[in-house]
Order: C-alpha cells, then sequence, then structure tokens
C-alpha cells in the first residue's frame, strides 16, 4: 500500500502541470528553489526577526528628509560640543600640526611632554581615580625608565637578535601558569593588553572548532556583563554572540540560562572573575562543569582582578576556584598593567596546554619574504613592554603582592560597608575584589556622579540599569583615600536627596539620554563622533 502511494506521486506531479512546457517547469523549479533558500536564510540569520526588522525602520525612516536633516542637525551639533570640549580639556594650549624645521632641544621636548601629561583635571597620583592608574611607585618609575631605555629598541620578532627579551616574556608566561595553577603543559603568550588577550582567546576556539569540530558558523555564549572585547572579537572574527543575563540579586552570571543558549555551534563559554560594571565574580566552577559536560572550551576571564584572586587565599580572604583546578577551564587571560602593577601595555592569555595555542598562532608558509609566524596579532612588538613587566614582577616579588592584595581587598570591603550604611543608594551584588557597584531607586545615580566629579573624583558609568563604580586600587589604600572619598559621598548624598527629582545635567545627561533610543544606531554614530574627538586638532 505504501509503495503504491509512491508510484503515485509522479503521475501527481506530471497532472499538476499538463500544459507546462519543459523549460516553464525548470524555471518554476528553480525559482521555487531559490526563494526557499533565501527566505531560509533571511529567517536564519545572527539577529531575530524583530531586531533586524526594527534597524530596517529605522534606516528607511532616515530617508525622510525631515527625519534625516534633524538626525543630521543634532550630530553636528554632538560633535560641536565633543570639539569644545577637547579644547577645554587641552586648555587652549597650541596645537603642534607640522614638523619642526629644525629638531627641538631635549629641554623643550621634555617641557612639551609634561605638558601634554599633566593636562588633566584629575589627580590621579593621589588616588582620586576609579581604576586607570593602579599604582604610583617613584622607585619603581626610576627603574622601568632605565629598563625601557635599554629595552625600547628590542623586538621579539626576532628571537635570534633578541633571545634575551624571548627569555623574559617566556618567564612573565610561566610564572602567571603557576600562579593560576597550571600544570607543566599550560602555556600562553603575552599581549599588549586584556582587549588582546580576549580577541586571541576567541580566535582560537573559532579556529580550533572549525577544524575540530567541524563548526562553519562558530557562536559563543557570554554573560551580558562580559568584557566588551567579547563584542569585538565576534565584530572581527565573524561569531555569533549568545549573551546570558543574570542574576537580579547577584550580578552573577545566570547557570540556567547559560545552559539554555548552549548550541551545536557553541565554540566557547566565558565567565569573569571578576566581571567589569559590577565586579562581582560569575560561577566559574559550574561553568566549567557545562563546558566537560558538552565537551566546549571554557574562558575566564580574570583581566580585572586576576592578580589579585591569585594572591586572596594567601592574604586572607576566600576566593571560589576559578583557574585551572577547575578541568573546563581552557584559557584565562589577566592583565599584568592592573593589579601586576607594570607598566601599560601588557597581559597575559594562557591556555591548559599547547595544542590550544597552536590555533593562536597565526603562519604564513608561501610568502616570498619567507616563512612567517606570529604568535599574536602584532608582528613586531615592544620588547621594553616585556622587560618592564618582568621587571616589575621581579621588584615586587611574591610577599609583597600578596600585602598589596590584602591592603586593597581590606580598604574595598571597607568602602562597601560604609556605602552600604548610607539612604538611598544600593551596592550591585557582592564585590568580589575591587570594583564596588552603586545605583539608586530614589535619584538619577548620574548626579552623585557628577557631583563627585566637581569633588575631584573620576568614577566609572554604568548603563542598563544606570549605575557608577569604583575601582580600588593601591592609592586608595594610602592614609586618608578612602575616608576622604566616603566623606564625600555622604555629603553630595545629604545634597541630593532634599531634591532627589532634578534630572541630571551636563554631558552625563547626554549618556543617560543615550540608554532611552530604540534607534541603537544613533548611539553607535554619537559614539563615533566621540572617537572623532580623540583625534581632533587645531591650526594655530
Amino acid at each position: 500500500m505504501h509503495l503504491c502511494y509512491v508510484d503515485n506521486i509522479p503521475k501527481l506531479v506530471n497532472n499538476a502541470f499538463p500544459n507546462k512546457e519543459p523549460w516553464q517547469i525548470v524555471a518554476m523549479t528553480s525559482s521555487t528553489t531559490l526563494a526557499m533558500v533565501w527566505l531560509w536564510n533571511f529567517i536564519h540569520q545572527d539577529e531575530s526577526l524583530v531586531k533586524r526588522g526594527k534597524k530596517q525602520l529605522f534606516k528607511l525612516a532616515r530617508y525622510v528628509p525631515y527625519i534625516r536633516n534633524k538626525i543630521d542637525k543634532e550630530l553636528n551639533d554632538v560633535n560641536e560640543i565633543f570639539e569644545k570640549d577637547v579644547l577645554q580639556r587641552l586648555k587652549e594650549i597650541p596645537f603642534i600640526v607640522h614638523l619642526p624645521e629644525n629638531g627641538l632641544k631635549d629641554k623643550r621636548i621634555l617641557d612639551l611632554v609634561n605638558q601634554s601629561v599633566y593636562l588633566g583635571d584629575y589627580n590621579w597620583k593621589s588616588g582620586r581615580v576609579s581604576g586607570t592608574v593602579y599604582r604610583h611607585d617613584s622607585e619603581l618609575l626610576e627603574l622601568v625608565g632605565k629598563i625601557y631605555s635599554i629595552a625600547s629598541y628590542t623586538n621579539p620578532l626576532h628571537p635570534d637578535v633578541f633571545p634575551g627579551i624571548c627569555k623574559m616574556e617566556a618567564e612573565v608566561v610561566r610564572i602567571a601558569c603557576h600562579l593560576f595553577h597550571g600544570e607543566d603543559t599550560t602555556c600562553g603568550t603575552m599581549t599588549t593588553g586584556g582587549t588582546e588577550s580576549i580577541l586571541l582567546a576567541c580566535k582560537t576556539f573559532r579556529d580550533y572548532a572549525r577544524e575540530i569540530k567541524g563548526i562553519k558558523k562558530p557562536e559563543m555564549v557570554i554573560p551580558i556583563t562580559a568584557h566588551a572585547a567579547f563584542d569585538k572579537a565576534a565584530q572581527y572574527f565573524n561569531i555569533k554572540v549568545h549573551y546570558v543575563p543574570v542574576n537580579p540579586h547577584s550580578f552573577a552570571v545566570s547557570i540556567p540560562a547559560m545552559k539554555k543558549l548552549i548550541t551545536r555551534n557553541t565554540i566557547m563559554l566565558v565567565g569573569s572573575a571578576p566581571n567589569f560594571p559590577y565586579g562581582t565574580m560569575d560561577n566559574i566552577e559550574a561553568i566549567s562543569e557545562l563546558g566537560i559536560t558538552y565537551n566546549i572550551p571554557v574562558h575566564v576571564d580574570a583581566c580585572l582582578g586576576g592578580f589579585l584572586t591569585c594572591f586572596m587565599p594567601d592574604a586572607g580572604y576566600h576566593i571560589s576556584p576559578f583557574d585551572f583546578r577547575l578541568p573546563g577551564v581552557i584559557s584565562i587571560s589577566a592583565d599584568t598593567h592592573k593589579y601586576a602593577y607594570t607598566p601599560k601595555g601588557s597581559s597575559l592569555i594562557l591556555y591548559r596546554n599547547k595544542k590550544y595555542r597552536h590555533y593562536q598562532y597565526t603562519v604564513s608558509t608561501d610568502w616570498p619574504g619567507g616563512i612567517y609566524g606570529s604568535p599574536t596579532i602584532n608582528g613586531s612588538r615592544v620588547g621594553a613592554n616585556i622587560a618592564t613587566c618582568w621587571a616589575t614582577m621581579m621588584y615586587f616579588g611574591y610577599n609583597e603582592y600578596v600585602a598589596s592584595t590584602k591592603k586593597i581587598i581590606e580598604t574595598t570591603k571597607y568602602i562597601e560597608q560604609k556605602l552600604r550604611e548610607m539612604n538611598g543608594i544600593f551596592v550591585f551584588g557582592t564585590p568580589a575584589t575591587s570594583v564596588i557597584a552603586i545605583g539608586s531607586n530614589k535619584f538619577h545615580i548620574y548626579r552623585l556622579s557628577e557631583a563627585l566629579s566637581a569633588k575631584g573624583w573620576n568614577l566609572n558609568t554604568l548603563q542598563f540599569p544606570s549605575g557608577i563604580h569604583i575601582c580600588v586600587t593601591y592609592m586608595h589604600t594610602e592614609p586618608g583615600v578612602a575616608d576622604s572619598f566616603i566623606e564625600d559621598v555622604k555629603f553630595e548624598l545629604e545634597t541630593i536627596l532634599k531634591t532627589p527629582n532634578i534630572p541630571v545635567e551636563g554631558k552625563l545627561a547626554m549618556y543617560g539620554t543615550s540608554q532611552s533610543v530604540s534607534d541603537r544606531s544613533i548611539v553607535s554614530d554619537l559614539t563615533r563622533y566621540f572617537l572623532d574627538s580623540m583625534y581632533f586638532t587645531k591650526e594655530n
């Protein structure tokens, strides 16, 4: 009976096209097939139909002359604001936009450099800034200055010429492998910063998944609080991102939600230890278990606090396992230029074993210039960054890192406790290391940020929801700094609560308003204009 129905299919098809020429049938079949392929590709894209529909609607709206002109005017006005702000920050010091006809004398050059370095209004040496500069040690500055002078023209791209620079890099990597409880097979490379470390991890797991698992449409599952560098990597390497919400109380990633977003195309799972916005720590143990269960590499982003968390146990503070002790953790990113206090431009990406690091490398075998291999994104690298990083770690040593970590965690907990006692604000989750994020249900929290800025404090602003955070550094542990911050917060808070309904003003008003803009392409345009302003110059 079943075969009978199968035999009847050709007859049914032929009866459906009784008066059609063969070429017409071929054309209809081809058109239908192409239409179905187009429809399939249209539906199954990285973004949902609703999201793409909204984007298309906003895009079409810009073709309406009135809307287009209004948007262009607003963007031009914002661009002018940004440029005026640059001039104000630079205190109208003349720009040098042409090479001097004759070279300047050493003293003149040093005077100009000092003038540029200290143009800002924030006294970052005295601990008035969140994060940014993690330690200021005059003796260390003198030491690394000498070392930079010695190694400034070295380049580890040429190991035969500069073998000692490569030796120092290898030693820094091996030291970090031990700090994060790696085994003999654990390996890695130095990079120029946390963003490059994260980019390389994403590139590594994309290429690994493509070759080993045959995944051609890579996806990664990351907390919504994961660093923006993962989004940058997704844009660079064509990786689809699944964002996982956080628990509304702990502000750590939701493990059940992460599990639901895993697909056969998932190339990596990500956890933060801790995350940048709230300083809370994801449950890396649970993420590691997911990685083992589904055979997916887990990357731990410890860029911010990695060189605190590895010393916290010996400093007397409990920290949940997050490193290579967990079998599912395959890679870790950690910034030496944060709490290892090295000069800017150094970070680490570590792997459980060499088979993963091999996928990080870029190799060109058929170039007329010879076989070319590069371990990181850069080809030539600044050997002086490696030398100063190595020297800084030698300068402090293990015991001083433990003592410094103890001071920073003590100061963080002290500030957190005092902030929790204040009316009108709340602390997001439980800070794991050095970041304390606060918000308010009674007034716009950006008002507090503005008020503290007027007193010389530079804090980080957060969005979705609005908040601000302070990243405690070694400078905040100096006598009186933490108490000064607490007193200023308390004073400004009491003032704000007298008139809680006043809207936020100034530049932060624009930042706050941007959160409510449905057309995110406009926010992207605003950001591009802001980035443009960093390169703004004026003819004298």
